[in-house]
């Protein structure tokens, strides 16, 4: 099911929360809503999902306004940071209960309600949890039971609110290679929130990049990586390195063969653009202050001195085997050159 919304406000006293929100999602999409604490993400998913009213705007699900529409209404599963579920029953009767209160017309009989409630177990591969309560299960395994409980009543999307924020880092990891796969299997249109750069990067198929109520940018994850629509987006989204043209920096420019433009702009680098080699005498830009190991890369640390004021720390990266070869030492003297730069003013 497509969305779109048009015009959105939404106001909380003097806190403009959402800002003339226009934003269209193709049916079938993973979208992540990303941005920091107070930016409007889960008020925007509320919105969509009936659970809170826009001052002003539009809301379509498949081209049909569903605006002044009640939650019950719209065909929406929601999926909550702290997992919602019900305590005193068991993991059967949690994903079997929206089943359960529909209208009797609409009701399945008993038999099909296993049928689909145990179908639904092997799709979050849990089916031999059937008979336990949440108390009795991980946080992993209760966030996917929380999300097979929402897909029992086969709504047209699913709205994830911080799904993993609640999680250990190394479930979290797992369950989002996890819900990647299950979407692809699903294909249900699907909209979840979170502050968690690398997260959005690695799940969505779509990144909506959120900031003070206003959409900043929305593009494909490497469409937001490689090509950042402005300076918080390049900064928001992964590290990059700063350099401003009205400080001696103009030198590191024109150094790596890059064209400078005018000044009053400032060039975001990304610590992968930046190549390192051994200095020859007198010819050191930076100095090697330290370095990180992350997995195949190394995250090495720089510092450059400023013109008359404290030495600026900047970022690199490279292969492992690629900075074994160089043989640095701290506190050795580096060439640098910069192979790529976004321009902002």
């Amino acid at each position: 099911m497509s969305i779109t919304l048009r015009n959105i406000k939404k106001q909380f006293g003097d806190f403009i929360a959402l800002n003339t929100i226009n934003l269209e999602i193709p049916e079938g999409e993973l979208v992540a809503l990303l941005g920091p604490s107070g930016c409007g993400k889960t008020t925007l998913l509320r919105i969509i999902a009936g659970l809170e009213q826009a001052d002003s705007g539009q809301v379509f699900l498949q081209g049909d306004e569903v605006t002044d529409q009640p939650v019950k209404s719209r065909q929406i599963g929601f999926v909550f940071q702290h997992y919602a579920l019900f305590r005193h029953m068991t993991v059967f009767d949690n994903i079997a209960f929206g089943l359960r209160v529909k209208p009797k017309a609409q009701r399945p009989s008993k038999a099909e309600i296993k049928d689909k409630v145990h179908a639904l177990l092997k799709l979050v591969q849990l089916d031999w949890l059937a008979g336990r309560f949440p108390e009795q299960l991980s946080g992993g395994q209760r966030q996917r039971i929380a999300l097979a409980r929402a897909l029992a009543v086969e709504p047209s999307v699913l709205l994830l609110d911080e799904p993993f924020g609640a999680l250990d880092a190394s479930v979290r990891k797992d369950l989002r290679l996890w819900l990647r796969h299950l979407h692809h299997e699903l294909n249900v249109t699907s909209i979840f929130v979170t502050h968690d750069q690398e997260e959005a990067m690695e799940v969505a198929s779509q990144i909506v990049v959120l900031n003070k109520g206003h959409i900043e940018q929305q593009g494909s994850p490497s469409d937001i990586y490689d090509h950042p629509a402005n300076p918080f987006v390049s900064q928001f989204i992964g590290q990059t390195n700063v350099f401003n043209l009205e400080q001696t920096d103009t030198f590191w420019l024109k150094n790596s063969g890059l064209p400078t433009p005018q000044t009053g702009r400032v060039a975001h680098v990304r610590p992968h653009d930046i190549e390192l080699t051994k200095a020859a005498n007198g010819a050191a830009q930076a100095v090697l202050k330290d370095w990180q190991q992350l997995g195949g890369l190394i995250r090495v640390e720089l510092l450059k001195q400023e013109a008359g004021g404290q030495p600026a720390t900047i970022f690199a990266e490279m292969p492992a085997e690629q900075f074994r070869q160089l043989s640095l030492q701290k506190g050795e003297g580096v060439a640098v050159r910069i192979r790529h730069a976004h321009w902002f003013h």
